[in-house]
């Protein structure tokens, strides 16, 4: 398949009316109406985000999602040939700006529809409520054209209509360094993250921060550096599939993050991970949820019980458990 329009890879907000129609890359409209549908689950934050150079040498913001299947975002779509398009929540403004830009994308720039959008994502938790809504809604649009728009595509349309974007689109199958302001793959690590089990919790109880609001960090030169080796150990995590480096990995990129954006309790918590017996700690950058992680086996509920524990003497009483891999069990507690 060709690559994406040229104009995708230009900043968004003054490119919005301007996608190229591509309708020959796809079937025609169905003769007969139907809706569309389209489902993403959410994140956890991360377990890289930082600063790291493109194959160009620029320097590019950039991250590596820890993806959530507890959460997800549904969305159907019925298109009208002519007419105005609407979404349910009213609220959910980026999502109807997808759809617009999909549709172009997909050669009916005129069309119109209803977007119906239902989600459980926490919505300023850092765990993607926007994207979710967001990617649910191109799914949906192309579904409702018998079309699949690759993962590239997708995330240029995403960043398009909210500005920064996760990397939603390519989980949980490949681990991507992704530049989120940019909708493009900086580095495709090679296959999923390792298999953890993670314990999960609000560092602000239930309250949260509007993530699309904070400006990117402006990491030192060390740091920029830093992130580097970081990487390098990233991708041999991933190579292979070794959930106590994925850890190690996660951990520093917590630790540098704190020196931004800190997270309440994190000595705390950091010495709560090395006492349980956690691989390492990560969290959302730019929210409120963080993670411990845990290498699978039979020591597993037990760590996990006991740092929970330990979280409820720090006042964070709700935790939640998930897996990263669909064999593994997942239990919300």
């Amino acid at each position: 398949m060709a690559p994406p329009v040229s104009v995708l890879d230009r900043p968004a907000a003054a490119e919005r009316a301007r996608f190229a129609p591509a309708t020959a890359l796809f079937a025609p409209p169905a003769p007969h109406r139907r809706s569309g549908a389209g489902e993403v689950h959410a994140h956890h934050g991360e377990i890289v985000q930082g600063a790291f150079y493109s194959a160009d040498g620029t320097l590019e913001q950039a991250l590596v999602t820890l993806p959530c299947s507890l959460y997800r975002s549904r969305a159907r779509f019925r298109p009208l040939r002519s007419g105005p398009l609407t979404v349910e929540p009213a609220g959910c403004t980026k999502a109807r700006d997808a759809a617009r830009l999909t549709l172009e994308v997909l050669g009916r720039p005129g069309w119109g529809g209803s977007i119906r959008i239902d989600s459980n994502v926490p919505v300023s938790w850092g765990c993607g409520s926007s994207t979710t809504d967001v990617l649910a809604t191109i799914r949906a649009v192309a579904d409702a054209f018998d079309a699949e728009l690759p993962p590239e595509w997708a995330a240029r349309l995403a960043v398009a209509s909210e500005v920064a974007s996760d990397s939603l689109m390519y989980a949980p199958d490949r681990a991507v360094l992704f530049a989120q302001r940019r909708g493009s793959v900086l580095q495709d690590l090679g296959g999923p993250l390792p298999a953890v089990h993670v314990l999960g919790f609000n560092t602000e109880v239930d309250r949260g921060v509007e993530t699309l609001s904070l400006p990117p960090c402006r990491y030192s030169g060390w740091e920029v550096e830093a992130f580097g080796p970081i990487l390098g150990l990233l991708r041999r995590a991933v190579q292979e599939q070794d959930p106590r480096l994925l850890g190690r990995v996660a951990s520093a990129s917590t630790a540098i993050n704190q020196r931004h954006r800190p997270k309440r309790h994190m000595t705390e918590i950091t010495a709560l991970a090395r006492e349980t017996g956690a691989a390492g700690v990560q969290v959302a950058h730019s929210g409120t949820v963080a993670g411990l992680l845990f290498e699978p086996g039979r020591e597993a509920a037990e760590r996990m019980h006991h740092a929970r524990t330990r979280l409820q003497r720090l006042g964070l009483v709700r935790t939640w458990h998930f897996a990263t891999q669909p064999n593994q069990p997942e239990v919300l507690s």
